[in-house]
């Protein structure tokens, strides 16, 4: 599925939003839409880009694997040959990944979570940063977690990957400065919706408690002690991209409450 928006105004700024059809990726994408951003979402599941693109006609749409390198080109060059410039990218594409004891982990759940995550977020900013460079500007968001400033039992693969953003955040920024660019990790909390509801049964099966008992512990972890909502970090995602954003880079920001811990009670 590849949708291109002909009725984009190609004066207004440009952003290509990964995995932005569904969830934390769909909040963003609304957060720019209201901001009167041009976006560009890609997305793996056809059937969330259709429902996508029926509750936003004036966007454009593509059905791609963020893992996949040669995908990755040609969701950037679609976006470029459609508006002639790339404003920001969103790396927000990722996965739970395996849950469980790091001994009872395989490496090809390891690698997949990897390969998405973080992988994936390389091989759109490979492209994305050539168009940037030539126009002297642009913003590169990466989409990490609080589990990128802490350690995190049981899920060892996700924070490996969201912990490898935040290197690739901080070296992008340092190389991308100098050429107008600025590079920026978001890190949120648990986000409501399917997705940490999904989690949550996932930890409670591998930890042989509840899901209540995983909720609350969730929720204790942040001085706040509740989840966060999708357009809280579109809403920084567009302020980032942003003139009032325009100094900000190499920055890991939080939106999760103030998380104090992301340690369980051993049993």
């Amino acid at each position: 599925m590849s949708t291109v928006s002909q009725a984009a105004n190609d004066a207004a700024p440009v952003v290509l939003v990964t995995a932005g059809a569904a969830g934390v990726g769909r909040g963003i994408a609304k957060a720019y839409h209201e901001a009167g951003w041009a976006v560009h979402v890609c997305d793996v599941d056809e059937k969330a880009l259709a429902t996508f693109l029926d509750a936003h006609p004036s966007c454009g749409a593509t059905r791609a694997d963020v893992s996949d390198a040669a995908a990755a080109e040609r969701v950037v060059s679609e976006v470029l040959d459609a508006h002639g410039r790339l404003d920001a990218l969103v790396n927000n594409a990722g996965i739970a990944g395996p849950t469980g004891p790091v001994e009872d982990l395989d490496a090809d759940g390891f690698r997949q979570c990897l390969d998405v995550n973080l992988i994936g977020a390389f091989n759109f900013t490979r492209h994305a940063a050539r168009a940037m460079k030539a126009a002297g500007k642009g913003a590169i968001i990466n989409i990490a977690s609080n589990a990128a400033l802490f350690g995190f039992p049981y899920r060892a693969p996700y924070a490996a990957a969201k912990w490898g953003l935040i290197g690739l955040t901080k070296t992008l920024a340092m190389e991308l400065g100098p050429y107008g660019v600025r590079v920026n990790a978001i890190c949120p909390g648990s986000v409501e919706g399917p997705r940490i509801e999904g989690v949550i049964a996932r930890e409670a099966a591998s930890r042989g408690v509840s899901p209540e008992e995983v909720r609350r512990t969730y929720e204790s972890q942040s001085s706040m002690q509740t989840f966060i909502r999708a357009e809280d970090v579109g809403n920084m995602c567009v302020y980032l991209s942003s003139k009032g954003g325009e100094r900000i880079s190499g920055q890991s920001i939080a939106i999760d409450g103030h998380t104090e811990s992301l340690s369980f009670p051993v049993k």
